[in-house]
């Protein structure tokens, strides 16, 4: 512990005295960070240390959006979103929410006024159905080209091989 400040020291002479005595005994030794550029905030960013956060916290930085703006992203990605879905219902229930978050946000009258404009469902599930058969299809090819290839195997092998196998 720190002896206290000698009456007739300034404080600047007591600071410099007690970091002298400090390097003297190696406590500046082998620091973490040691030799390592400081992480200074570019040109005075009144946000450093927002930006800090969240790059430290790994913060999904699109929950920052405003509203409209993440529902203007969401509409641009709606045919990559539907292609996952395999139900004509669920695909109707995922649109019919998305137009009613829309209409929500239209109506909100906070915050930054970007247009966004109700999604075309039955447009959507028109496009969504042409995807589906085509998957469809391709599935049945896949299915009969796997068919057609267990049944030339299985014709190649005897009896026994197919029986044990």
């Amino acid at each position: 512990m720190t002896s206290r400040k000698p009456p007739s020291m300034s404080m600047q002479e007591w600071i410099d005295h007690q970091l002298r005595e400090a390097e003297k005994a190696g406590e500046f030794d082998n620091l973490a960070g040691a030799g390592k550029p400081l992480k200074l905030a570019d040109k005075h960013d009144p946000d450093w240390w927002v930006k800090d956060f969240i790059r430290r916290e790994n913060i999904d930085t699109e929950a920052l959006l405003p509203v409209p703006v993440l529902l203007r992203k969401e509409k641009a990605q709606v045919r990559e979103k539907v292609a996952k879905m395999r139900r004509e219902s669920e695909v109707r229930e995922y649109l019919e929410d998305l137009n009613k978050r829309i209409v929500l946000a239209i109506r909100d009258t906070t915050g930054p006024v970007i247009p966004v404009g109700k999604l075309d469902a039955e447009a959507a599930l028109e496009q969504w159905r042409a995807d589906h058969e085509q998957w469809l299809e391709e599935r049945r090819l896949a299915a009969a080209r796997v068919a057609a290839e267990t049944a030339a195997e299985s014709q190649k092998m005897s009896f026994w091989q197919r029986l044990f196998s």
